[in-house]
């Protein structure tokens, strides 16, 4: 039993080697598989990393074979993008602005230099970012074509203009790897109405060229005419005289027949003249008024060149006028309003200052008051005795620089008081000064008793009346 068990058992084994080296074979062939990628016709399949040569590899149409863990791919979608491009205010060569409202369809290209641009500078943008990036490219280059070009060129050589946008832009287009489709320009316009101005003379010239080719075959069916009729009566009147003849020469012995006849003939001739002047004035007439109509119609046409070559020019070189003077004047206004700024902040920063100022001694003048227990009087008391020292020192500066050289004395002896005629001068110098109290009595104020000179004692007497008893 345990024999039949080992036989088993290696039956097994023998069995389960194949399997699993049967579904490793299975999962390797699956993975190879999954690893080749097919590139439909509407993308291209770009393989990145280790590619032997460059930094992607581009492919449309077909696959290739994608390597584990150095290489990776992606796909560049190849659908068609439709840009509106309203190109406004292009400067023409002439300075004139120009509306070149367009669409363009672009996309990208399939051509292998090109190809490769789009996987170095397209792959991983989405379509808006790729759809931005052409209309930049694409106004550019429409704006550098519409300078390069005049706009008699633009209006009348559409194809010329369409060939120079073409190329322009699809160079530029080819750097990052687009391609231009198509280019449809739906209008051109400018603000100036010059090319609506350019479109109207066209249209009076050709109107006017048409009235005069009518003017001309008028004038040649009216003398065709007219001389269709002269060869008609001319033939009638031959056949009539031949008529006439015959019958003149069978009634020539009739004498009142033949004055009868000639009666006849001479009114036929004369209404045949008369016919014939009548239908020469006639066509003299026509032949005139369709040259009047010619005339008039070359002067329509002069007057229209003139007022293209003169008045638009004008008009231009008027609007620049205005526009430099607006602005100079815009540069002036600008100006003077800095000035103004200025004046202001540094008026304002000097009131600010002056404010300070007045504040800081108000602040100061109060903290005064509140030390004088909020009394005036003693706070312009405490004032005063701050500048003391400098009142002083006024009063006896009053004289101290006058300079006296000479002083003679006539009189030697002493007056009543018992001063000299020096002392006396000298004395009556300094009370020139006007003293303290003084002072102090035109401000409307007193000076206290300590100041004025006057210390009480103890038997009541001031120091004037000390000074008395000493002399």
């Amino acid at each position: 039993m345990n024999t039949m068990i080992l036989l088993a058992d290696n039956n097994l084994t023998v069995i389960a080697i194949p399997a699993a080296v049967i579904l490793i074979g299975a999962v390797f062939i699956f993975s190879i598989i999954k690893r080749y990628k097919r590139c439909p016709s509407d993308r291209i399949l770009v393989v990145y990393g280790r590619t032997g040569g460059g930094s992607a590899k581009c492919i449309h149409g077909g696959g290739a074979f994608i390597w584990p863990i150095v290489q990776d791919y992606s796909y560049l979608d190849l659908t068609p993008l439709s840009l509106e491009v309203n190109l406004t205010n292009a400067l023409s060569r002439q300075n004139i602005r120009v509306n070149v409202p367009s669409r363009f369809t672009i996309g990208i290209s399939t051509e292998p230099t090109v190809m490769q641009n789009a996987a170095e500078r397209l792959l991983g943008l989405s379509m808006d970012a790729v759809r931005d990036l052409a209309e930049e490219i694409i106004f550019g280059q429409l704006r550098m074509v519409v300078a390069s070009m005049d706009i008699e060129e633009i209006n009348t050589d559409r194809d010329q203009f369409l060939t120079h946008i073409t190329h322009n832009v699809e160079v530029e287009l080819q750097k990052v790897g687009l391609k231009l489709i198509n280019v449809n320009i739906t209008d051109i316009h400018d603000e100036s109405g010059y090319i609506e101005a350019l479109g109207k003379e066209a249209a009076a010239k050709a109107i006017n060229e048409a009235r005069v080719s009518v003017a001309q075959k008028n004038r040649e069916g009216s003398i065709g005419e007219a001389q269709a009729m002269q060869d008609q009566r001319t033939q009638v009147s031959a056949a009539n005289a031949k008529a006439v003849e015959g019958e003149n020469e069978a009634k020539i012995l009739v004498a009142k027949s033949d004055a009868a006849r000639r009666s006849r003939e001479a009114e036929a001739e004369r209404i045949a003249d008369a016919s014939e002047k009548v239908q020469s004035a006639k066509a003299l007439e026509e032949a005139y008024a369709a040259e009047k109509i010619a005339e008039e119609a070359r002067a329509l046409r002069k007057q229209a060149e003139q007022h293209a070559d003169i008045v638009i020019p004008a008009q231009i070189q008027k609007q620049k006028i205005e526009i430099d003077a607006e602005a100079e004047a815009e540069q002036i206004r600008r100006i003077a309003k800095g000035e103004a700024d200025s004046i202001l902040f540094r008026k304002q920063a000097e009131a600010q200052g002056l404010y300070e100022i007045l504040t800081k001694q108000a602040e100061g003048l109060d903290r005064i008051v509140k030390a004088a227990g909020d009394n005036s009087k003693d706070a312009v008391l405490l004032l005063i005795a701050d500048k003391l020292p400098e009142l002083v020192k006024l009063q006896s500066e009053a004289i101290k620089n006058i300079k006296i050289d000479k002083v003679t004395v006539w009189d030697g002896g002493n007056n009543k008081d018992g001063k000299s005629s020096t002392a006396g001068f000298l004395s009556g110098l300094y009370k020139s000064v006007p003293p303290l109290q003084e002072m102090f009595n035109m401000a409307g104020m007193q000076l206290p008793e300590y100041l004025k000179g006057k210390e009480l004692n103890d038997g009541g007497s001031s120091n004037e009346e000390t000074l008395k008893t000493n002399e």
